[in-house]
């Protein structure tokens, strides 16, 4: 059973202006769950992400493991095991695959990074950059450089590099976009391989056969407010999702 909350937004606001980009927002994520997060195009996945990691200003409260972090830096959120991926990867292309994985997993001082790489000062543990690598098969390309990877391959490296830092929650954000159909359903099986590590993951993808074959749970928004929460099945035939995104009859 599935009954430990890892990740709770109680009642989170978002405003821009005059826009409400979320509009109170409350949902729980589990252990060991992945939970996909869809919707139309603005109804607020992404800022959802971003305010939970603490990349813009919210209201309401967040919670990591039962540890209110309303008022954590987005580095503190993730140095506790809150950790995501953008949607542009940033990857550094002149580095190597492990290279990458290793900006984040280290711990880094302001200006240390660059010295590390190139004469480190300071022992490395890059114990959880191996284990992300042989979890995402990325070993045998470790030694490669990004630029000379395909779009599949850097979006696992993405995922390797959030996984390095030893997650208790992990937030992709549009980690299928370019796949194709092959390379999407292998992410998939991917990302429910992860769930036997000690995390849980929020999925944001506009590929609904990868989020309603993969998710134990799928959270739909439009204009920034919860319309339903439920599995696969009652996310179909929701007349509510239907109307606002789906845009079949069930």
């Amino acid at each position: 059973m599935h009954d430990a909350a890892v990740l709770e937004a109680i009642d989170l606001y978002v405003r821009f202006g005059g826009v409400v980009a979320v509009d109170g927002l409350s949902m729980s994520i589990q252990d060991h769950t992945l939970v996909g997060l869809i919707g139309p195009n603005g109804a607020g996945k992404t800022t959802t992400i971003d305010a939970l990691t603490g990349f813009v200003p919210h209201r309401g409260q967040i919670k990591l493991a039962g540890t209110d972090i309303d008022d954590f830096a987005a580095h503190e959120r993730a140095q506790r095991g809150l950790v995501r991926t953008w949607q542009s990867l940033e990857l550094f292309d002149d580095l190597t695959v492990r290279e990458n994985c290793l900006v984040a997993a280290v711990p880094q001082r302001l200006g240390s990074l660059a010295s590390d790489l190139i004469r480190p000062m300071r022992p490395i543990d890059g114990s959880g950059v191996d284990d992300a690598l042989d979890l995402l098969g990325l070993g045998s390309i470790a030694n490669r450089r990004c630029d000379g990877l395909s779009l599949g391959e850097q979006k696992l490296v993405a995922v390797a590099r959030a996984l390095a830092q030893r997650p208790r929650v992990l937030l992709l954000d549009e980690p299928a976009a370019g796949l194709d159909s092959d390379e999407s359903l292998a992410l998939g099986t991917t990302l429910r391989s992860l769930l036997e590590l000690d995390l849980a993951i929020l999925l944001v993808d506009h590929d609904m056969g990868l989020v309603l074959s993969v998710c134990d749970k799928i959270a739909v928004l439009d204009f920034g407010r919860l319309i339903a929460f439920g599995s696969a099945s009652e996310i179909r035939s929701d007349p509510r999702v239907v109307e606002a995104y789906l845009g079949a009859t069930p």
